[in-house]
């Protein structure tokens, strides 16, 4: 039941439930009552026609032998801390891939709560639920968990809202709508600002979000200063699974700007967080992040030890769709290192499972790769997956990728004599980079209204600059 605005539910609600539980337990009103108050009073609240004060409700509850939360919200004791802990349970379940066992805890958590009608537990439940089918590449189900979550806390202050909204961001990101995912989070981040006392913690998982997409758009800029202000909000924050997944993705930001022994050592950080809390989905995830550092620094041997270990260990966790991703990475890696036939190989069995809508930008880097392995010996081939690789791009939005991939086309054609059709992919890679709200995303989210100290800011992100 909708709670009102102090927290408990309608005096209606209060006392319906408290005459049931006297009913229940064969007492009168007056033998309710009594000493503390009168039968009178107690048959006023039962009607409905006057509000019971915090030190009534405690004092009939006691009466009763129920808690004071069950009788002025509904909620059953132990209901709350029963609910987390299926949920760490199922997470654990998940993680060491015994998926079934997971679906079935929490179906019966999701249950259980939307049985007791308590909106913030089933709201809780569904963005759990919604997370693990992103892992699995079940997208639009995914997204509709987070839906639905949302939906549930829709008359609830923005704070009870950070997660479903950062998991259907994230949900659209993974589906390809890599913008409308930056605009969910900074929308949120700004009215989280603008408030005034925005949350720490919440400020950190949409800040560690956000800069993934940032980075797929080519906003570096943007994604270095949500890292600045996240990392001088991490002190705050208790919970170190949420802090060690902002340093993952920091990684990413300080890898992106060349930075590679400082991110190095945020992946250090964040892989001893994972270790400790035994969370292996997560930790894989570090596995691939380095394997992307050695790729970077030419150190492909062990590039390609780091990207097998993280696709294990995420097909292990029932995480098969970023398993796909990091093997488009590995692909990558096995051809430079010259085993193209067997990199192509890999590639076709990958792109079955990527698509629009489902891995877009992972599905583009795979024909764009498939595009590569093909010149020379199969030009009409390559042809077919450079512009498969631009349609995604373009439906991504990714224009940094788009612009590439334009030029390995417009090279293609250009050494075939189709000096026309490449004049027309190079336009278009550079009409991408281009166009208005390409190369700047609109204003930039409203910074935490207490802002750091620029010596702090710089100790976090060496040479971090600001963007208007």
């Amino acid at each position: 039941m909708p709670l009102s605005g102090d927290g408990q539910q309608t005096q209606g609600q209060i006392g319906t439930r408290l005459q049931e539980l006297r009913t229940r337990h064969g007492l009168t009103q007056r033998a309710l009552a009594e000493p503390g108050y009168t039968a009178a009073y107690v048959s006023t609240l039962e009607a409905g026609k006057a509000r019971a004060s915090e030190a009534a409700l405690r004092y009939f509850a006691e009466r009763l032998a129920v808690s004071y939360e069950e009788l002025a919200t509904g909620i059953p004791a132990g209901l709350r801390a029963e609910i987390r802990e299926g949920l760490v349970e199922a997470n654990a379940a998940a993680d060491d891939g015994r998926a079934a066992e997971a679906e079935a805890l929490l179906a019966d958590l999701l249950d259980r709560a939307a049985r007791n009608d308590v909106p913030d537990l089933v709201a809780e439940v569904r963005v759990t639920l919604g997370s693990f089918l992103l892992r699995r590449g079940e997208l639009t189900a995914g997204r509709d968990q987070f839906e639905q979550a949302e939906a549930l806390l829709a008359d609830q202050p923005l704070l009870s809202r950070v997660r479903a909204i950062r998991g259907r961001a994230t949900a659209h990101y993974l589906e390809g709508d890599v913008r409308y995912s930056c605009y969910l989070l900074e929308s949120t981040i700004s009215e989280l600002n603008g408030g005034g006392l925005p949350d720490p913690a919440s400020l950190v998982l949409l800040y560690a979000a956000v800069i993934g997409p940032y980075l797929e758009l080519g906003a570096l800029e943007r994604a270095t200063k949500a890292a600045t202000l996240a990392l001088d909000l991490a002190a705050r924050v208790a919970d170190p699974v949420a802090v060690a997944t902002l340093h993952r993705s920091v990684a990413r930001t300080l890898a992106a700007g060349g930075r590679f022994d400082e991110a190095e050592a945020a992946l250090v950080k964040a892989q001893d967080v994972y270790q400790q809390w035994e969370i292996r989905a997560e930790l894989a995830q570090c596995h691939w992040m380095r394997g992307y550092l050695y790729a970077q620094h030419e150190r492909l041997a062990d590039a390609e030890i780091e990207l097998r270990t993280a696709a294990s260990m995420l097909r292990a966790a029932d995480a098969a769709f970023y398993a796909v991703q990091v093997e488009v990475e590995l692909a990558d890696v096995r051809w430079r290192l010259g085993h193209a036939a067997e990199a192509g190989e890999l590639l076709t069995r990958l792109v079955a499972d990527l698509g629009p809508g489902h891995g877009a930008v992972h599905a583009a880097a795979a024909h764009r790769l498939l595009g590569l392995i093909s010149e020379g010996a199969e030009d009409v081939a390559a042809e077919r997956h450079y512009r498969t690789a631009i349609e995604l791009q373009q439906d991504a939005d990714v224009t940094g990728d788009l612009a590439d991939t334009s030029r390995l086309l417009g090279d293609l054609l250009d050494r075939q004599g189709r000096t026309r059709e490449a004049v027309a992919a190079y336009r278009n890679g550079l009409m991408g980079m281009a166009r208005p709200g390409t190369t700047t995303l609109g204003a930039a989210p409203l910074p935490p209204p207490v802002i750091p100290a620029l010596d702090a800011v710089h100790r976090a992100v060496h040479g971090a600059t600001s963007e208007g």
